[in-house]
């Protein structure tokens, strides 16, 4: 099939973060080696993306730029050293690149341009532009194959619902981390919030029992409704944090044995108390996953009781992807 893709294309563009976005045409980017061009279908908004663009939230990346974060997209042209992807494949575009020769300098493309000076010349040299825009160039590692005829006409899913794999990855990454089994019970904390709440529908859907924690009990409440109304055989409980510990522990308990904690706390609750409260309700060889901000952790009862700790940032994209592939073959999505 060739290779077809016009002389221009529209997107948008953060000239800077003063004056905000606006649609331009740009010249249609080019595939070379170790990248693929993709038709953009649909691309994810993080519910922090307002902040991250006008400077509200101190997220450090280059202007000018496209903007962007995961998506899907059909494969529009690819680099000569692509064996696999076929033009016209569906994919998905995960938004975490890696450098090739060193995967600790990584990055968020379009939103931060991570830690190293490695990661910092990656985006501003080679892959500074994202997917708000009808054609990205993304390297191709990045590009996760996905079976269109399963998952739109079979399953019924439209383009816009699978962007939700993006949000999902990242709960999914840290529940994998730590080896969530169907019929485990794991605490979720904070569960009220953007990605608390993901990790309560993705555990749900693995089988587990959850106790979700958060302050708003009204939220609490509407949570539980939701994941009820959408599987009916969803094990899930409440627990309202009180900032008191013992009496957060005890509530906990109530529900019987903990085998897990999945902590995603956000930075304004870092030194809550609700980490600990989890922590200390845990079972001998409990496993808990970081994937947030918080401070306070009950190390002492991570010593005595052989509790297992992990810490993990940005979901495990590649063996996730693995699995899913596999699941798409087995006709278990």
């Amino acid at each position: 099939m060739p290779q077809l893709l016009p002389s221009e294309h529209r997107a948008l563009v953060l000239d800077s973060r003063e004056s905000g976005f606006q649609i331009k045409n740009l010249a249609t980017p080019q595939p070379g080696p170790g990248s693929v061009v993709v038709r953009i279908a649909a691309a994810g908004i993080l519910p922090y993306h307002r902040e991250t663009y006008n400077g509200k939230r101190p997220m450090p990346f280059p202007t000018p730029l496209v903007g962007g974060f995961g998506a899907i997209g059909h494969i529009a042209a690819v680099g000569s050293d692509a064996t696999t992807l076929q033009i016209g494949q569906l994919v998905y575009v995960d938004c975490v690149i890696r450098a090739r020769d060193d995967p600790g300098s990584f990055f968020l493309s379009a939103i931060y341009e991570g830690p190293s000076d490695g990661s910092k010349k990656l985006m501003r040299d080679v892959w500074r532009d994202g997917t708000f825009a009808e054609y990205a160039k993304v390297p191709l590692e990045n590009c996760f194959p996905l079976d269109e005829a399963r998952l739109c006409s079979d399953l019924g899913y439209s383009l816009q619902d699978l962007v939700y794999i993006a949000f999902l990855l990242v709960p999914y990454g840290g529940l994998r981390d730590i080896k969530l089994e169907p019929g485990d019970t794991i605490i979720i904390c904070p569960a009220t919030g953007f990605y608390g709440s993901l990790g309560v529908q993705v555990a749900i859907a693995m089988g587990a029992k959850v106790i979700a924690l958060g302050r708003n009990t009204e939220k609490l409440t509407k949570l539980k409704e939701d994941i009820k109304s959408r599987s009916l055989g969803a094990n899930i409980e409440t627990v309202q944090i009180t900032g008191d510990e013992y009496e957060d522990i005890t509530a906990i308990k109530s529900y019987g044995t903990v085998d897990a904690v999945l902590d995603i706390t956000p930075s304004e609750a870092s030194v809550s108390t609700h980490t600990r409260s989890a922590i200390r309700a845990l079972r001998r060889g409990g496993r808990v996953s970081l994937m947030g901000s918080t401070k306070n952790i009950a190390v002492s009862e991570i010593l005595v009781n052989n509790i297992t700790l992990k810490g993990e940032s940005l979901g495990r994209v590649y063996n996730t992807f693995a699995e899913i592939s596999s699941a798409q073959r087995k006709n278990d999505v």
